[in-house]
C-alpha cells in the first residue's frame, strides 16, 4: 500500500512541476526582453574588448540585437482586453483537470489490460527462470535441489546418474549409483552400472573395484550383458585375449535377435583374436576370413590389421566428418600400442569435427575413455 502511495504523490508532483506555468498571470514579457537584448549589448562590446571578436562580427551582431530590442520595446503591454481573467482562469481549470485525470485515466487503463491482482514473482522462482525450462542444467539443479531435501528417493538417483554419464560427471555418477544401491538393494542392473561408472572414473580401466560390481553383477544374473562386456575388456587389459574373446564369443552366441550391443562385441572380439578389426570401409569379415587369420603367424595377423588401419587413416583425411571411423582408429591405434598415432589422430579427430558440437563431444568421451588426454 505504501508503495502505491509513494508512486501515486511521484506522479502527481511530475503533472503539477509541467502544469503549474498554465495556472501564472502572463506578465510583462517586454521588459524582461529588454533586459536580456541589453545584456547582449554589454556583452558584445566586453568581446570585442578583450579581442575574442573582430569589428566586423561585432558590429553585425550590434545590429542583429539592437533589431530586436527595438521590437521588443514596441510591443504593446498586456492590457484587460488581450489577457482577460477570464482566460486565467480556463488554464487554472485544464492544470487542475489535468492533475485529476491523468492519474485517474492511467489507473483505469491498468486496471483493464494490465494484472494488478497478479501476485509477486518469489527471487527463487525468478533464479530457475534463468536457466531455459527443459535444459540439462536446469533439470540437474532441480533434482539435486529436490534430493537435498529428500535423501533418501531412490527415483532421483535413477534420474540423475544417467545424467551424470552423459555430460562426464563420472565421480558424480559413482556416489548416485552407490547411494542408489543403499537405498534399494543389489540387482545385477545396478551393480553393473555402478562397475560402468567406476570404470570411466578411471579413464576407461576396468579397476579392482569396478570388476568386483561386475562379478557381483555376473552372479546375480550370468546374462547381463553390460557385466559380461566389461568382464572381457578386464581381461583383455589384463594381457589375457584367449579369455576375453571366450566371454565375449559366449556373449554372442546367447545373444537375442537384433541385441544392440553384438556388433560392438564382434568388434571386440575381432580386436583380441587378430581378425580383420570393424576399422576397414568393407563389410565385416566372415568366418571363414577369421578363421584364416586365425590360422596367420602373429606378424602376418599384425601387419594385416595395420595395413587396414592405415587404409582408415587415409581415408578419414578425405572425409574427416565420419566421427564412427575416427573412433574406429583411435582405439585401433590403443589395441595395436601405437600411443603416439593415437594422440596424433586424436588431435586431428578434434580439428576435422570442431564445427560439430555433437560429434566434438563424442570424440572427447573417446579420447577420455582410452586414456589419451593430455
Amino acid at each position: 500500500m505504501l508503495l502505491w502511495l509513494a508512486f501515486a504523490l511521484m506522479t502527481a508532483a511530475a503533472i503539477f512541476a509541467v502544469l503549474w506555468p498554465l495556472s501564472r498571470k502572463g506578465g510583462a514579457r517586454g521588459g524582461s526582453e529588454l533586459a536580456v537584448y541589453r545584456d547582449q549589448l554589454d556583452e558584445i562590446a566586453r568581446d570585442r574588448a578583450a579581442g575574442l571578436i573582430g569589428e566586423a562580427e561585432a558590429e553585425a551582431a550590434r545590429t542583429e540585437v539592437s533589431r530586436r530590442l527595438i521590437a521588443a520595446s514596441e510591443t504593446p503591454e498586456p492590457s484587460p482586453q488581450t489577457d482577460p481573467a477570464g482566460s486565467l482562469w480556463r488554464r487554472r481549470a485544464a492544470a487542475i483537470a489535468a492533475l485529476v485525470l491523468l492519474p485517474l485515466g492511467a489507473t483505469a487503463l491498468y486496471t483493464v489490460l494490465g494484472s494488478p491482482q497478479l501476485p509477486g514473482e518469489p527471487l527463487a522462482a525468478r533464479l530457475e527462470d534463468a536457466h531455459p525450462k527443459g535444459s540439462i542444467a536446469a533439470m540437474i539443479s532441480q533434482v539435486e535441489a529436490h534430493l537435498e531435501r529428500n535423501p533418501d528417493d531412490a527415483r532421483g538417483y535413477e534420474v540423475l546418474a544417467p545424467v551424470y554419464m552423459r555430460i562426464g560427471r563420472f565421480d558424480a555418477a559413482v556416489a548416485a549409483r552407490r547411494k542408489l544401491i543403499a537405498l534399494k538393494g543389489d540387482d545385477a542392473d545396478r551393480e553393473a552400472d555402478l562397475g560402468e561408472a567406476l570404470t570411466a572414473a578411471a579413464n576407461g580401466i576396468v579397476t579392482d573395484e569396478a570388476k568386483a560390481a561386475f562379478d557381483k553383477a555376473a552372479k546375480l544374473d550370468p546374462n547381463e550383458p553390460k557385466s559380461q562386456f566389461f568382464l572381457g575388456l578386464a581381461a583383455e587389459q589384463d594381457g589375457d585375449k584367449a579369455k576375453a574373446a571366450s566371454i565375449w564369443n559366449a556373449m554372442l552366441a546367447n545373444a537375442p535377435n537384433g541385441a544392440p550391443w553384438a556388433d560392438t562385441v564382434k568388434a571386440a572380439v575381432a580386436r583380441v583374436t587378430g581378425a580383420p578389426p570393424a576399422v576397414a570401409a568393407a563389410p565385416g569379415p566372415d568366418a571363414g576370413q577369421i578363421a584364416a587369420a586365425q590360422q596367420m603367424s602373429e606378424q602376418d595377423r599384425t601387419a594385416m590389421i595395420r595395413g587396414m588401419v592405415a587404409r582408415l587413416a587415409d581415408k578419414l583425411k578425405q572425409d574427416g566428418g565420419d566421427v564412427e571411423g575416427w573412433q574406429r582408429l583411435l582405439r585401433a591405434y590403443v589395441v595395436l600400442g601405437d600411443r603416439d598415432k593415437a594422440v596424433a589422430a586424436a588431435g586431428d579427430a578434434k580439428r576435422a569435427l570442431a564445427s560439430d558440437p555433437d560429434k566434438l563431444r563424442q570424440i572427447d568421451d573417446m579420447i577420455k575413455s582410452l586414456g589419451l588426454e593430455g
